[in-house]
């Protein structure tokens, strides 16, 4: 008594067989993405904050225009203490 295969003994080999063939591969479509715009506004704030990062964090030449006017003992009148106290008080509400 001859007893032949009716097929292959291995079960999971022949579904792998269809699920391979399928698939459909379609030629000329191209990959693309989609960016919310949540995401394009976090990349424009990192490019911001790195582009920050690239200029000076003091202006030196306002600080010693600032230095040398404080030094003419003619510069601070009673104008000039006027609109610092203005702008103080304005600063803090008062």
């Amino acid at each position: 008594m001859t007893i032949d295969r009716l097929g292959s003994l291995d079960p999971v080999s022949r579904v792998n067989k269809n699920e391979g063939s399928s698939k459909a591969v379609k030629k000329g479509e191209k990959d693309s993405i989609n960016i919310s715009s949540d995401a394009m506004a976090m990349g424009e704030v990192y490019q911001l904050k790195e582009q920050m990062k690239a200029f000076p964090d003091v202006r030196q030449e306002k600080i010693d225009e600032v230095k040398q006017k404080l030094q003419d003992p003619s510069y601070i009148d009673d104008t000039i203490v006027a609109s610092v106290a203005d702008k103080l008080m304005d600063m803090f509400g008062i």
